[in-house]
């Protein structure tokens, strides 16, 4: 994908092949799609909230773009979940750029409505309340919804709009304005039609762009700043980067039956317990930290890329320790810590590694190496986490692998022309499809009458309604599916632990040897773990049925 940076200085194109853009790209299409805000309340947490007038009301892919951007860049805001195998700054920019067109054309459109819509204020009344009766009959769930009473509030305005024209009730020049009257506002309609069709065609090229996935970059220049005094830009500029801090950061939360928020919830766990004895010959073993022990194991999962079989490794992790919170299931809000063990978003290295060699039991905040698989272009995101400690004399390692399925078939759906079916001419008995003009009278009106509020959204966010998002908003996990029902992203869920684990335990082998530890019984155990795996299942491992 070609993604432009927005830093001071000349703009280079950067090309970015990761196993995210396909994921990314489907969300950033979300950005630019034209049907009704309503579309979007069947995804699951977002919340419709209707506004004062219909005829206001925003498109999916401005209700969109406007509650992502106040929900990431808004002063003030929560923070926000780390969307694994997804680039969330790209969206967000994605969602700057069709503000900006949109803004682009709402000038142009102001400028005809107040024009227009001013000159011959009367008219442009009679018209609106029509239009606003269609839009508002069409949201009721009743035989109106057809249109006919919507129709016959138009069919009332034409017919008022031939009264004056062949009847004005005044003479002179006043007669010759009421002549006119209805028919200003008709002509302003038609040049605010151009714009509108254009600027449709123009981000309906970009949603399937997107999806299909040709490169479309978020060109976003108020995002540049000109100089240190531009603080409007700086700002921007600031909340970009934080996103990109945040997606970054080591602080995890564990809530409940949900699982770690951003990986999904567990759906296995594989233990391997013994005893810490010296080893034969040796009267004692040598002391060594948990922390040592986790970066050797984190270092030899790195040889997962390597087989000695041609095109035998995996595909490259991306290995991270992690510091994993305890949250309730229920929070609508998360927290990090704070103080001199952190450096922004994240926890410094010789905190983490602190943590790791001194959590026991009775703590809240716990130590944890991922190895985590962007896999299918983004749609599975396949995280193994790892817990070791040791309690009393007793080593334990704990592997519980966590999924994110495929995201939610809305955000990969390309845009279709309107079409219906009518009964043929003479053979009225068979239908023919015909299609439908995807910009509507009523859309060229929608867009007309929220142009001239562009500079204040919060009011056209009054008068027109709104969405909201899932908390705490992760991007990534909010909509995805079950991985379970994908046959080829279930296999290779199933598949990956067998060489992670393999590798995990022999890493623990080899530096307990070097530290004079027994190995035989941990060996053992191992091998009997090695056979668990051969017929491993996935089941809720997050919900206990313990009453």
């Amino acid at each position: 994908m070609t993604q432009l940076d927005m830093t001071p200085g000349a703009q280079v194109p950067r090309t970015d092949v990761g196993n995210q853009t396909a994921v990314t790209q489907a969300f950033s299409s979300a950005a630019y799609r034209t049907g009704e805000y309503t579309e979007l309340e069947a995804l699951a947490g977002i919340g419709i909230k209707k506004g004062r007038f219909a005829l206001f009301r925003p498109s999916a892919g401005e209700a969109f773009s406007r509650a992502l951007i106040d929900r990431t860049l808004g002063g003030g805001r929560k923070p926000l979940v780390p969307s694994h195998g997804t680039d969330i700054r790209m969206v967000v920019e994605h969602c700057l750029a069709a503000q900006d067109l949109r803004e682009a054309r709402d000038r142009r459109l102001a400028g005809l409505t107040l024009l227009f819509g001013v000159l011959f204020l009367p008219g442009t009344l009679v018209w609106l309340a029509a239009y606003q009766a269609r839009a508002w009959l069409g949201s009721k769930k009743s035989a109106a919804r057809d249109g006919f009473v919507g129709t016959a509030a138009l069919l009332l305005a034409f017919g008022l709009t031939l009264l004056l024209l062949i009847r004005p009730p005044f003479d002179g020049l006043l007669g010759l304005y009421f002549r006119v009257v209805m028919l200003g506002p008709a002509l302003g309609w038609y040049l605010a039609k151009r714009t509108v069709v254009a600027s449709v065609m123009q981000q309906r090229a970009r949603w399937g762009d997107l999806v299909g996935g040709s490169a479309v970059a978020a060109v976003v220049p108020k995002a540049v700043p000109k100089d240190h005094l531009d603080k409007k830009a700086n700002t921007l500029k600031a909340g970009l980067d934080r996103l990109t801090t945040e997606q970054n950061t080591n602080i995890q939360h564990y809530a409940g039956p949900k699982g770690i928020l951003g990986i999904g919830a567990r759906w296995a766990e594989w233990s391997l317990r013994e005893d810490l004895r010296p080893a034969e010959g040796h009267p004692d073993f040598r002391t060594f930290h948990v922390a040592d022990l986790t970066r050797r194991i984190a270092d030899r999962l790195s040889r997962l890329t390597s087989s000695d079989v041609p095109n035998g490794g995996l595909p490259k992790p991306q290995i991270s320790h992690w510091v994993v919170l305890d949250t309730g299931e229920g929070a609508d809000e998360i927290g990090r810590p704070s103080g001199p063990d952190m450096d922004g978003d994240r926890m410094r290295d010789f905190a983490v590694q602190e943590l790791a060699s001194k959590q026991s039991l009775g703590a809240d905040t716990r130590h944890r190496i991922a190895v985590q698989f962007v896999l299918h272009k983004g749609q599975l995101v396949s995280t193994i986490v790892i817990n070791t400690m040791v309690l009393a004399q007793n080593l334990q390692i704990h592997v519980t692998p966590h999924t994110l399925g495929p995201i939610n078939g809305y955000f990969t759906s390309k845009p279709k022309t309107p079409e219906k079916d009518v009964a043929k001419t003479l053979r009225f008995w068979e239908t023919r499809t015909v299609q439908l003009p995807v910009v509507t009278d009523d859309e060229v009106v929608r867009q007309a009458v929220r142009a001239p509020f562009h500079k204040i959204p919060g009011l056209q966010k009054w008068l027109g309604g709104g969405i909201s998002f899932p908390e705490p908003l992760c991007l990534r996990q909010a909509w995805a599916d079950p991985t379970w029902n994908s046959r080829y992203k279930s296999d290779d869920t199933i598949y990956l632990p067998s060489p992670v684990l393999g590798i995990i335990h022999a890493a623990v082998i080899e530096f307990l040897d070097e530290h004079d530890v027994a190995t035989d019984r941990i060996a053992n155990r191992s091998n009997v773990l090695r056979g668990e795996l051969q017929g491993a299942r996935p089941f809720r491992a997050d919900k206990y049925d313990a009453g």
